[in-house]
């Protein structure tokens, strides 16, 4: 089995004063701005490729956490992810250094450690953190809610 997604950006103008647009083939980003400030000044109203890649790690990371509870006959109840990625200046330019995954769950009938072990597993196995093994940082802090 395999499966191919694609995304698409629109570009207008040079460096600093240039504007684009991120689309993606479900239509759940549909001609979403983003541009230099938001990616490296204070315009929060508008996307960058960061927080997309966040979102996609988190999302993966998730569902591989998801689906490893249930191999192992656990039942989830809640999980939510949050992941910072953090772009560093790299001589003349930029590189992603550090993402730092938050995981909050609520799994009845799973012990501290296993829970643990689930989760790092998923960080490391998770097709995008496969992707991301370039990234110098990536950490993972689990949190299991009673």
């Amino acid at each position: 089995m395999a499966a191919e997604k694609s995304a698409s950006v629109h570009w207008e103008g040079a460096g600093k004063a240039g504007v684009g647009q991120i689309s993606t083939e479900t239509g759940a980003l549909k001609q979403v701005p983003y541009g230099f400030a938001s990616r490296f000044g204070d315009d929060t109203k508008n996307s960058n490729p960061e927080e997309i890649v966040g979102a996609a790690h988190a999302a993966c990371f998730t569902m591989a956490f998801a689906f490893a509870c249930e191999k192992a006959g656990i039942s989830t109840e809640t999980l939510d992810t949050t992941a910072k990625v953090r772009l560093a200046k790299d001589g003349e330019g930029f590189k992603i250094d550090r993402i730092a995954l938050t995981l909050n769950a609520k799994v009845p009938g799973i012990d501290e450690a296993q829970f643990q072990k689930i989760a790092a597993d998923a960080k490391a196995n998770c097709p995008l953190s496969k992707a991301l093994a370039g990234v110098p940082e990536v950490t993972l802090t689990a949190t299991l809610q009673s």
